[in-house]
């Protein structure tokens, strides 16, 4: 186990450790699937709709497709944060396409026919990692809007073909962290979110550097923490939904 940094982390948890982490399903009546993903003390609504079309671009291919919206309520935050009518922030649009990416990468589309489902990640409240619990979250909700359209008989064969979860980490006065809350995110010196697969598989590595910079062995080490995670994640939603029982 990795030594504590001083002050000590949010839930007296160890540099490669999480936050609690709890998904709860079904938490919305109308939503062909749902989700509540708790990171520690964010928390994120995900909710899955199947609609009979796709957009202009797909028509005619017997191909569907899966799509996001993200956005933070307005006491998600310690400040409140303006509803985004009319004009969309570019945070939110960066978001909610590499929320969509990382559940395509997951799913055969040709299996799905001519539907598209969209998965909201509502931010209820915000304390680092909305990204990551959208995605995490996301799949769950995504899963059971499947399992929907296979029982309605919309659908012949599951179109998922693997899980997949997300997770951050950083560089936070010279020590490397695991899942971010917001006091160390808004103070890291390396910012690193990483999408995977439960097998292993790396669909997405966004990485800054804030105020410094990590060398090739300590992007080594996030990574094996990242998709240590990742792992106990997905294994935390294969409980939930028994994916792959």
């Amino acid at each position: 186990m990795a030594d504590k940094i001083a002050p000590a982390r949010s839930f007296d948890r160890a540099n490669n450790e999480m936050r609690p982490v709890k998904l709860t399903r079904d938490v919305m009546m109308n939503a062909d699937g749902s989700c509540m993903a708790e990171f520690g003390n964010t928390r994120v609504l995900c909710t899955a709709s199947v609609e009979e079309g796709v957009p202009a671009w797909r028509k005619g291919s017997r191909s569907g497709w899966v799509t996001a919206e993200y956005a933070m309520l307005p006491a998600s935050t310690n400040r409140r944060t303006k509803r985004e009518i009319g004009k969309r922030k570019g945070r939110s649009m960066e978001i909610e396409r590499l929320i969509g990416r990382s559940l395509r990468a997951v799913c055969d589309l040709n299996k799905l026919g001519e539907y598209t489902i969209t998965c909201d990640c509502d931010v209820i409240q915000a304390d680092g990692g909305t990204r990551t619990a959208s995605i995490t979250g996301a799949w769950v909700a995504l899963h059971d809007a499947l399992d929907s359209m296979l029982e309605r008989d919309l659908i012949k064969r599951h179109p998922l073909t693997g899980q997949v979860a997300a997770i951050s980490m950083g560089l936070v006065n010279d020590e490397l962290l695991l899942d971010l809350d917001y006091p160390e995110d808004s103070h890291a010196q390396v910012d690193l979110n990483l999408v995977g697969t439960e097998a292993g598989g790396i669909v997405e590595v966004q990485g800054t550097g804030e105020r410094s910079t990590i060398d090739r062995a300590q992007l080594n080490d996030l990574l094996d923490m990242g998709q240590a995670a990742i792992a106990r994640l997905c294994d935390l939603q294969n409980q939930v939904t028994a994916f792959r029982d």
